[in-house]
């Protein structure tokens, strides 16, 4: 067996598709196919079931592919960390964002780290804090961005703060509060919200907030995209509490307000505490240097 075969393994365990794992690694399905199906012969088991609709593992696909997932991760370590001493930066950085990231301008930054590094593939995810900050903790992805309430840290990774932010209020053009300079939480007591869903560290920093305030809160319409609360507050349905850099170049179609007493965020860039990889250490390091300039 050879390590491109284990590769192949692992993709099609984590994408429970043969076509998905193809297109990953670059190949055919077909060829993909081949060479699993000559590793199955080679070591007298069969890794996966095949359907018409559906791929997953045996008992014995699952124990392979978890070693064969340390083979593939050592081995590439080892290619990069080569490379690295030899002053060259190469493999995979695979980067996981929150929808509301601002502390950043993202396309620029992978603009400026792909002419750095060209021979580094740059791969995107987007999700909520707690989900990015277990995956970098893991090494499931190598950096994240995130974005937590001001009396939360991130646990598991190692982390520099990039930027704190109050909350704003976001509100349809024709609300009654529309046309005041600043407004506190106890304006807001009888509106109706949009909000991420609760439980997430995006819901946290207004659940908090208002909490603290003892101001009870109808959060009525729970969402997972900044577009979509935008828009219900557009069309009048509820009001939203987002940080500013969110809601930059909107303020045609909403109003946006401070909140003289509203909750602060904090924007992070989070790694693994001990096993980052080049790429990684490099996308510090250009994030590190952008930042002290």
């Amino acid at each position: 067996m050879d390590l491109q075969q284990l590769r192949y393994v692992v993709e099609v365990l984590d994408t429970a598709s043969f076509t998905r794992a193809a297109e990953r690694c670059f190949v055919t399905q077909s060829a993909l196919s081949h060479q699993i199906a000559a590793l199955e012969r080679e070591i007298g088991q069969r890794l996966f079931i095949r359907s018409s609709r559906s791929v997953r593992p045996t008992e014995a696909g699952e124990a392979f592919a978890l070693q064969a997932r340390i083979a593939v991760e050592a081995a590439e370590n080892a290619i990069e960390e080569a490379a690295a001493a030899a002053g060259r930066i190469v493999g995979t950085l695979t980067l996981g964002v929150i929808p509301t990231v601002t502390a950043v301008d993202l396309p620029a930054l992978l603009s400026g780290f792909r002419d750095k590094y060209p021979d580094v593939r740059v791969e995107l995810r987007v999700g909520s804090s707690d989900k990015l900050m277990r995956q970098a903790s893991t090494g499931e992805i190598d950096v994240a961005l995130l974005g937590l309430r001001d009396d939360v840290r991130p646990k598991g990774v190692a982390f520099r703060a990039l930027r704190r932010d109050r909350l704003v209020v976001v509100l349809p053009t024709g609300h009654a509060l529309a046309a005041r300079s600043e407004i506190s939480l106890t304006d807001l007591t009888d509106e109706t919200f949009a909000d991420f869903p609760q439980g997430s560290s995006g819901r946290a920093q207004s659940d908090g907030a208002f909490a603290d305030a003892g101001i009870p809160r109808d959060v009525a319409f729970e969402v997972d995209t900044v577009a979509m609360l935008l828009g219900l507050v557009e069309a009048g349905l509820a009001v939203t509490l987002l940080a500013p850099g969110a809601v930059r170049g909107v303020h045609e179609a909403v109003v946006v307000t401070p909140i003289v007493d509203g909750p602060h965020r904090t924007e992070y860039l989070a790694w693994h505490a001990t096993g980052a990889r080049s790429a990684a250490r490099a996308f510090v390091a250009q994030i590190e240097s952008d930042a002290a300039r």
